[in-house]
């Protein structure tokens, strides 16, 4: 906020209180109207309320609206080549190479910039366990994205800690600023820009708070696996006998949803860790997309709609009774929901877990082919890990259409790998060998046709097929061998009718269900070509036969 008139704003007072002793000139920041440091959620609200950023629903929640920007800009992601990470980087599409010194001209303009001007202080940390967690700070031009990096971040205990917190990474979040692509060599106005000599990122021209979060994942995705430890776009819950299951997917393949289940303890819903002592998450809260929600499929997240202190991220609302309309996409299909994990009734409180006795990855297929489940073998595991199968659904990326896009996405996560994925894919095959863990596909895209011709599985069967494979009822069970990507697909399943077991079965041909299945598998074989040359034999050959 640009506070001209110098206006006292609700929090003024107690802006310092929480200071760290590691100012913000040590970032290059100076000549600022206030910064507003370690604001608690309430005094957020009063802040958010003040400058008119957001509005307050009934029962609490705060409306926000991002405007141009929706989704992630991943086409505006740069990293800048230097010598301490360059040879490390998987350069390309995603990891984009970006000048040092223009890194630097670009920063000083943005220093400019936030002269006279408020900024809000977070100091927190990525990362559940202590032996791994990351200092952070994130510096934010809008309280509400402060109110996010609260939610989403791991806070300090004590006002001690706030007071020696060194950040060993720095998110600088400044909507209001425009790159110049003719000066900052961006390819846009919009920008996010990483430099990890400088252990810095910034980002400007977008006020979608996912870019805040996704950042930080990508740093991790960087150091982590630098310490032999797996960093991982997947949710997680635990059993009532403490066995823990990783979840990983795409955005709009189901993974904070399943995750959330009643009967099982959530670690987290969509960034995780695996070192030698087990599974940690990145965050302290959830990120969840509410479009048209369900209070019966969805009763955990739903409430969270309803609750103080959850950012709803462009959900529109009457203005006159303050209800918000969960079901409107006028805006996105990308309607997101910021809480904290603990909003969660059965969330773990430390966010931690052993060891991983199963791991599932999830495909939203919109070709209507895949099975609802299968059974994977360690170096099938990888195959469909490194590819990353599944369609995009509407909204979660700048461009997206309306229908779903065939998409392979590496890791299930390659705008956010920076390493190459066999990188990871090496760690997680010496996990899941050492720990054993069941791997399992699950589909819960089309069936009886593709996108448009069959209908989306129910929540209802997926859950059924998911709590059958984690409690060990399908140990017991026949299977077939998938005649194109030769997975174990259970024959039968409680609850679950055989059109769903046997997607064939509900096409109405099987000569054109066979059709678009080869259709699907030479796409496989054709994205996989550019992983090859560093993949092993074994894992090519836990591919599709087409």
């Amino acid at each position: 906020m640009n506070n001209l008139l110098d206006i006292k704003t609700p929090c003024q007072k107690e802006a310092s209180a929480l200071k760290s002793e590691y100012g913000l000139e040590n970032h290059g920041v100076s000549d600022l109207r206030m910064a507003y440091w370690n604001l608690p959620t309430e005094a957020l609200y009063e802040e958010i309320a003040f400058r008119g950023e957001a509005r307050i629903t009934r029962q609490g929640p705060v409306a926000a609206f991002t405007g141009k920007h929706t989704a992630r800009s991943a086409n505006d992601k740069f990293i800048v080549r230097e010598a301490s990470s360059e040879d490390k980087i998987w350069w390309g599409e995603y990891n984009r190479p970006f000048n040092p010194d223009k890194f630097n001209d670009l920063y000083n303009r943005v220093l400019g910039f936030l002269q006279g001007r408020d900024v809000f202080v977070q100091d927190c940390y990525a990362g559940a366990d202590p032996a791994y967690r990351m200092p952070i700070r994130i510096i934010t031009e809008l309280a509400w994205h402060s109110h996010f990096a609260r939610n989403m971040f791991i806070p300090l205990a004590t006002n001690e800690e706030y007071r020696r917190h060194i950040p060993d990474f720095t998110i600088i979040c400044i909507p209001s600023f425009k790159g110049i692509p003719q000066i900052d060599g961006t390819t846009s106005n919009t920008f996010i820009a990483l430099n990890f000599e400088q252990k810095l990122c910034i980002i400007g021209n977008t006020a979608y708070a996912g870019e805040i979060k996704k950042s930080v994942f990508t740093i991790l995705n960087y150091l982590l696996p630098l310490q032999g430890i797996l960093p991982m776009h997947c949710s997680a819950n635990m059993g009532k006998d403490r066995s823990t299951a990783l979840f990983f997917g795409l955005s709009g393949t189901g993974k904070t949803t399943l995750s959330a289940d009643p009967d099982r303890g959530l670690i987290g819903d969509d960034e995780h860790g695996w070192s030698d002592e087990g599974i940690f998450n990145f965050e302290n809260g959830c990120y969840a997309k509410v479009i048209q929600l369900s209070a019966t499929a969805e009763p955990q997240i739903f409430a969270c709609t309803q609750k103080f202190g959850t950012i709803l991220e462009n959900v529109t609302f009457d203005p006159v009774t303050r209800l918000i309309d969960l079901d409107d996409n006028s805006v996105t299909e990308n309607t997101r929901a910021s809480y904290p994990l603990d909003y969660i009734e059965n969330a773990v409180a430390d966010k931690m877990g052993g060891y991983p006795k199963d791991i599932v990855l999830l495909t939203c297929d919109a070709s209507g082919v895949m099975p609802p489940i299968a059974k994977l073998s360690p170096d099938q595991t990888l195959y469909q890990f490194i590819s990353g199968y599944t369609s995009k659904i509407a909204g979660t990326e700048v461009g997206m259409g309306k229908e779903p896009e065939l998409t392979f996405s590496a890791c299930f996560g390659a705008p956010f790998m920076v390493h190459h994925p066999s990188v990871y894919a090496e760690i997680l095959k010496r996990k899941i060998i050492r720990h054993n863990s069941n791997c399992w596909l699950v589909n819960t895209g089309w069936v009886g046709g593709r996108y448009g011709v069959g209908k989306r599985i129910s929540i209802k069967y997926t859950r059924a097929l998911l709590n059958a494979a984690l409690n060990g009822k399908l140990a017991n069970v026949g299977y077939r061998v998938d005649p194109v990507f030769g997975f174990s697909v259970p024959t039968s399943c409680e609850g679950v009718p055989e059109s769903i077991l046997d997607p064939a079965s509900s096409w109405p041909s099987k000569d054109s269900y066979m059709e678009k299945y080869l259709e699907l598998a030479s796409r496989f074989q054709e994205n996989f070509k550019k992983f090859e040359d560093r993949c092993s034999p074994d894992i090519i050959k836990a591919g599709p036969k087409a």
